[in-house]
């Protein structure tokens, strides 16, 4: 009986090559791991072509229609992420071709991160550093955030871990989603406001929606108009929730106080990308969920969805 073929189709950075996980899939196929990434959609192609099962450890490597056409035996995706951006979904539905992904596996983790962001924002950390690193000795005033309103848009797992850090340390949560609910407000400790009185009252905004048609730039310049002076804008959802140009506008002309970002509308971002020149701002590499725990969840999640896949109980599916 021919063995399934199991296929990471591209590991850069390492995520899930030295995971001990992988042995578990031994009983139930051969697995093919390639450590570098494809460059060209042809490369790609060539190293799905056989796959019954493909593993994404890396939202990078990306699955659009053209190429989802071209892989007849291809049963299942399992991602390394919450998010599935990176995946041609109608398609891969039209093909019977199962995705899933770990929601809310790693949501301590990514909050945590948004948490940090936050404060090295507040206190000023890059510009402060890179100033001292020049031979500057600075005086400006930093952020108190506690007592201040924290607002989260989006409040599923990671929104909601969110939520609990502010409050732990004496913040005013305030929240915006799509589907509110009184019951949900309760279990959090917050309040639901709209959209445009979390905007106009929030010190500091926190993004945590999942992309999609209704959330593409989703705060654009006329939200970030409507944003407090000085406020805060903290975005580790996706990249393209925020009109980047608009972003670059409202920080170079002093009405926001600053961005901290960890996921961009191009990634990586090249070395013209306009945030990059801009003062008041914390960057980081789209790396929220990487920690040595991060890490691990998310190659037992991927595994396990295989397994659950297999066995005929399938879990976590987006299509």
């Amino acid at each position: 009986m021919n063995r399934l073929k199991i296929v990471v189709p591209g590991d850069a950075p390492p995520q899930i090559q030295a995971s001990p996980h992988l042995e578990r899939l031994k009983p139930y196929g051969d697995v093919v791991l390639y450590t570098d990434r494809p460059e060209t959609a042809e490369e790609k192609l060539h190293r799905a072509e056989d796959a019954d099962i493909l593993i994404n450890s890396r939202g990078l490597v990306k699955w659009p229609a053209d190429i989802l056409r071209h892989l007849p035996k291809l049963k299942l995706i399992s991602l390394c992420s919450i998010g599935t951006d990176m995946i041609a979904l109608d398609e891969a539905k039209k093909r019977g071709i199962t995705v899933c992904n770990q929601p809310g596996r790693t949501a301590p983790v990514v909050a945590e991160h948004s948490f940090g962001l936050m404060f090295a924002l507040a206190k000023r950390a890059a510009f402060l550093t890179a100033a001292m690193k020049a031979g500057g000795w600075p005086r400006m005033d930093n952020v108190y955030l506690q007592g201040k309103t924290l607002g989260i848009i989006g409040t599923g797992h990671i929104g909601a871990e969110m939520a609990r850090l502010g409050r732990a340390i004496g913040m005013n949560v305030i929240a915006w989603t799509y589907h509110p609910s009184p019951e949900r407000a309760k279990q959090l400790g917050i309040q639901y406001v709209s959209f445009e009185e979390l905007l106009r009252t929030a010190d500091v905004v926190s993004l945590h929606v999942k992309l999609t048609a209704d959330s593409h730039h989703l705060i654009g310049a006329r939200e970030l108009g409507l944003m407090k002076p000085n406020a805060l804008l903290i975005n580790v959802a996706r990249g393209q929730i925020v009109d980047t140009g608009a972003l670059v506008g409202a920080l170079n002309s002093g009405h926001l106080g600053g961005a901290a970002i960890d996921v961009y509308d191009a990634e990586p971002p090249d070395a013209a990308h306009p945030l990059l020149t801009c003062e008041q701002v914390i960057l980081t590499p789209h790396c929220a969920d990487m920690t040595p725990e991060g890490v691990a969840l998310l190659n037992e999640g991927a595994v396990d969805n295989i397994i659950a896949f297999l066995e005929g109980t399938p879990k976590n599916v987006v299509v």
